[in-house]
């Protein structure tokens, strides 16, 4: 079998004349890379006018292979041709390279290139691909195979940081301009300077990279890291928006991506999107190339990919579906709550059928990965998964009904053939006795490398170190579940519309809607740590050092909700800013000398109540024009599950659950 790799783009900083000055260093022999042992020119050549340098020499390397193999094979080292042409003109490099040792029954060859940045003059582009047969070696070909691939990969980066040295040590020598070549009718004629070749073997040749040193002034400006247009993938556009990847995932990832451009009309999907399905088949293209090709397959015939447009859920999925998207986990993956011990998933089947649930799922699973793109720019740091917190209170044999069982099963078999890595952990809380049953029927249906994502606890033994708070903040834990909440609504323009829509489960509570001009400041805690919210995000709005009327101000008049009633309403905003959703406790509160109660005393009156509210409450965002009354929107609309409590934190005693829309 063919061994195959491909690089990504890599980029030096520096101009193309400079990186060749360090690139010639590393002949004859190189100190810095140990396995090459020396270098002999066979052949040199340059066109006329200098501006064509041919050069070939023969490579002698030593190869990291077990004593007993050399003696079996009868050589202590191996010799590789390499053929270096550059253009001066063009400011090209091209080198090829192929084996000499061992020819008949192994086949390496290389090709690599330094060019011009596209966009930028004064950097210089290099690119790697190489192929390794083994026909035949003695009944030791796949020993060979893996050393080869071993050594080859380690090389690479070996290689890089090589050139890296001696760019630096001629900048400390005071070279760091070398001016281009120029045709002998234009300057005074001078021979183009010689260029020094590089070791070609597959275990040897190896990419570039930049230093810090800034580029010289360009007319270009410096690219933003993207993903190019074209077929190629820059180096550093990998590293910072899919992650770290050997070498051989990166040849894995631009070789299927060029194998979708070649066979694919249209569109192709996503780099991290085919970087799931590769990670799915522990890089094995040939298996990862037939799970995409069946998953592009289906999204087409079932137009997922406009799911998020095209989708509504039905009124009885909105307000009986016990889940929403709430914040990040401290990694910064996107978090979805979801309440099944709360859900009627009996009366869902029967009302709606397997097809309306299984939608929803899908756009669930098509938001958490916008979501991850989302979180991936504002983080500044690769975010490929999303966790899933789900909280089985209440779960019980009514719900291990056969045709709900039989639904989540056709659930699972779909994510887990086209969703696959998009699930970073599933943290299961408060598993009742009956769960068991419920795992026994579903675990053979999800995938050994998603079980291993599984985290559960029983009883409230998520609460406290080796809990949830290991995974997830607690000011983002709902406080259903011990945690800290509000909800937070930031609206850019005037003319929005609020919609709520709560039922008050427990207690009484009184619903107040508050506005703010000016963003919160981090608590103490917030301030000292990092939070993976990103600014804006998961604080404390209401301080106890703000006074009301003064730092924020009242927009509604405060609305006493009794146990068992169901509130709906809807603001249209005046001002830009930050609206505050808040419930409180109802009870007699102390008043300060004004006539407006202060934070402080709501504080008070909640810390000596040891009484617990409950309430389930739905909201959404909407543009003015947009707004009917109904709470359809699925890409603004976001559904939590509040509890307030006299026993929990006085910060969170004010406070039900927060969220941050745009």
């Amino acid at each position: 079998m063919v061994q195959k790799y491909q690089s990504p783009v890599r980029v030096y900083k520096y101009p193309f004349e400079l990186v060749m000055a360090a690139y010639e260093k590393r002949f004859p022999t190189c100190p810095e890379i140990p396995v090459f042992l020396g270098s002999e020119i066979l052949h040199e050549s340059r066109s006329e006018d200098g501006a064509i340098h041919v050069i070939e020499r023969s490579c002698k390397l030593n190869v990291d292979a077990p004593r007993l193999l050399k003696k079996i094979a009868g050589v202590e080292h191996v010799f590789f041709i390499q053929k270096n042409t550059v253009n001066w003109r063009e400011r090209t490099l091209r080198i090829e390279a192929h084996n000499e040792t061992f020819a008949n029954r192994v086949v390496v060859r290389e090709t690599c290139s330094y060019s011009v940045h596209p966009e930028n003059e004064e950097w210089t582009c290099f690119e790697q691909s190489a192929s390794l047969d083994i026909k035949s070696f003695f009944g030791f070909e796949s020993t060979v195979e893996k050393i080869a691939m071993k050594q080859y990969t380690s090389n690479i980066k070996r290689g890089k940081e090589v050139i890296e040295h001696y760019l630096k040590e001629l900048i400390s020598q005071g070279i760091t301009f070398i001016p281009r070549w120029s045709p002998p009718a234009v300057e005074e004629e001078e021979r183009a300077p010689a260029l020094g070749g590089a070791p070609g073997a597959i275990l040897q040749e190896s990419g570039a990279a930049g230093t810090s040193r800034e580029p010289p002034a360009s007319p270009c400006p410096p690219p933003e890291a993207a993903s190019p247009d074209g077929d190629k993938l820059d180096a550093d556009y990998i590293e910072r928006y899919l992650g770290q990847l050997t070498p051989l995932q990166e040849s894995c990832l631009i070789r299927l991506r060029q194998w979708l451009q070649e066979t694919h009309k249209g569109k192709i999907p996503k780099d991290e999107h085919i970087l799931r399905f590769l990670r799915a088949r522990d890089f094995n293209i040939d298996k990862a190339r037939e799970m995409l090709c069946q998953s592009l397959a289906w999204r087409k015939q079932y137009q997922v990919d406009l799911i998020l447009q095209s989708w509504r859920p039905p009124a009885l999925l909105q307000e009986y579906y016990t889940g929403g998207w709430h914040y990040q986990d401290k990694d910064g993956r996107p978090l979805y709550i979801l309440r099944l011990g709360q859900m009627d998933t009996k009366g869902l089947v029967k009302a709606l059928g397997e097809e309306s649930l299984l939608r929803h799922v899908l756009s669930i699973n098509e938001e958490g990965q916008k979501r991850c793109e989302e979180n991936t720019n504002i983080f500044g740091r690769p975010i490929t998964s999303w966790t899933c917190l789900v909280d089985l209170e209440g779960l019980n044999m009514r719900h291990l009904w056969r045709p709900g069982v039989k639904a989540l099963l056709r659930i699972i078999e779909v994510v887990e053939d086209n969703y696959p890595e998009t699930l970073g952990r599933l943290l299961i809380v408060r598993a009742p006795r009956v769960f068991p049953v419920l795992w026994t029927l579903v675990s053979p249906f999800i995938n050994e490398n998603t079980r291993q994502k599984f985290l559960i606890y029983s009883g409230n033994n998520y609460q406290g170190s080796g809990g949830l708070v290991d995974y997830v903040d607690k000011d983002v834990i709902p406080d259903f579940l011990g945690g800290d909440c509000m909800i937070l609504v930031e609206i850019l323009e005037g003319e929005s519309v609020i919609t709520w829509d709560f039922d008050i489960l427990k207690g009484d509570v009184v619903f107040s809607l508050f506005h703010s001009k000016r963003a919160p400041e981090p608590s103490h805690k917030e301030a000292t740590s990092p939070s993976p919210s990103g600014a804006g995000d998961n604080v404390q709005l209401i301080d106890k050092s703000w006074v009301l009327g003064v730092d924020y101000s009242r927009v509604e008049s405060p609305l006493v909700c009794r146990e068992g009633e169901s509130i709906q309403g809807s603001h249209v905003t005046r001002w830009p800013g930050f609206y505050i959703l808040q419930w409180r406790m109802h009870g007699p509160l102390p008043c300060s000398s004004s006539s407006l109660p202060r934070v402080d005393d709501v504080l008070a009156s909640l810390q000596g109540s040891s009484h617990k509210c409950k309430l389930i409450y739905y909201y959404e965002v909407l543009a003015s024009k947009d707004f009917r009354g109904s709470m359809s929107s699925l890409e603004s609309c976001t559904s939590g599950f509040s509890q307030l409590s006299g026993v929990t934190t006085s910060s969170s005693q004010s406070q039900s659950s927060s969220h941050l829309s745009r």
